[in-house]
């Protein structure tokens, strides 16, 4: 489906075809926009906060939470002020993304990986203190677990010794990044873990993935949209309840939520660091390098981003889990070059 202009963006068309503006080069007549990843969010308001009080000749710039599918949408649509500057995903770009980015002639993108985030399944500390596996969380929000009938009402049908409580997990729609990193991390992994599926895959490699990704639309699973804030709230007000959402919201509300354990290993800043936690995940911002003469400030302001992304900068004051050295090192040379993503990145 996709992702309406949002209202902000919308407002802008607007007023810049009401002054000739909407080229490349027209000098920069707006502020640096940002939209995307509701997860990166957060840090890109910090970035931009900091930036507007170093740099206040730019102006402050504007950064929305549309997302990580429908921000890539909008930063892909087009080149122009009309278009935003950056976008902020909670997982890579695809192929296919890249391919309508370069059809729309956005064909200078900026790939940074700004730091590391789990994705982390969340309890109420008044919640029955659960620990759970892949395979499980897998058996209980799948359409159809293994292809067969999901039958599973309360935790309790998928192992007796979890407890007799109705699954109930609130999440991320499907524009969501850490939708994307749920099916991939959480659901295929525990899916795969059947050897069944082994077999699926060299028979029906297509009805594997539906198996494999399809989550349940009954009330087991509830979209609570693209605000994981929301979903503290919902989760802390109802212990039994489970969330899906990001360690930096889980360790900013630790005094409502904890962390579930996922096959055996606590979401804990350490054991995200080390991938070792298995919904780590990497983030990333995208540049439109086709904006950097049109739109002042753009450059420096991915400067302050690498100025603040190591162990001792800002943004691990915010909840983000800093990079390895040599990981910095490399995308901090490629903010300094500007350095155009390609397809043959995006597929490594």
């Amino acid at each position: 489906m996709r992702a309406p202009l949002t209202g902000l963006m919308a407002a802008m068309a607007v007023t810049l075809a009401a002054c000739g503006g909407g080229g490349s080069g027209d000098g920069g007549v707006r502020a640096i926009t940002v939209v995307g990843s509701s997860t990166v969010y957060p840090f890109t308001r910090a970035v931009a906060e900091n930036f507007a009080r170093n740099n206040p000749e730019f102006g402050s710039p504007v950064v929305e939470s549309t997302g990580t599918g429908g921000g890539i949408e909008l930063f892909c649509s087009g080149v122009g002020t009309e278009h935003p500057d950056i976008v902020n995903a909670s997982r890579r770009m695809r192929l296919s993304e890249f391919e309508t980015c370069q059809e729309n002639g956005v064909d200078h993108i900026v790939e940074l990986r700004v730091g590391i985030d789990g994705l982390a399944v969340v309890e109420s500390v008044d919640g029955p203190e659960m620990a759970l596996t892949r395979a499980q969380i897998y058996e209980a929000l799948a359409a159809e677990p293994y292809g067969e009938e999901q039958t599973n009402e309360n935790w309790s049908d998928i192992d007796p010794s979890l407890p007799n409580i109705p699954i109930r997990v609130y999440g991320p729609p499907t524009t969501s990044g850490t939708r994307d990193a749920f099916i991939e991390l959480i659901m295929e992994a525990g899916c795969e873990s059947n050897p069944a599926i082994a077999a699926l895959e060299e028979e029906d490699e297509d009805r594997k993935d539906e198996v494999c990704t399809t989550v349940r639309n009954d009330q087991a699973f509830i979209e609570a949209g693209e605000n994981d804030n929301l979903i503290i709230q919902r989760v802390s007000q109802n212990p039994g309840y489970l969330g899906l959402l990001g360690y930096s919201f889980m360790a900013e509300n630790a005094d409502e939520v904890v962390g579930v354990p996922i096959d055996g290993v606590d979401p804990t800043y350490e054991s995200i660091a080390n991938f070792e936690y298995p919904g780590a995940r990497p983030l990333y911002v995208y540049i439109k390098g086709n904006h950097l003469q049109a739109i002042r400030g753009l450059r420096e302001f991915v400067a302050e981003y690498v100025s603040a992304w190591g162990p001792d900068g800002y943004l691990v004051d915010e909840g983000m889990i800093s990079n390895p050295d040599e990981t910095r090192a490399n995308f901090a040379a490629i903010a300094e070059e500007m350095r155009a993503l390609t397809a043959e990145d995006v597929q490594s």
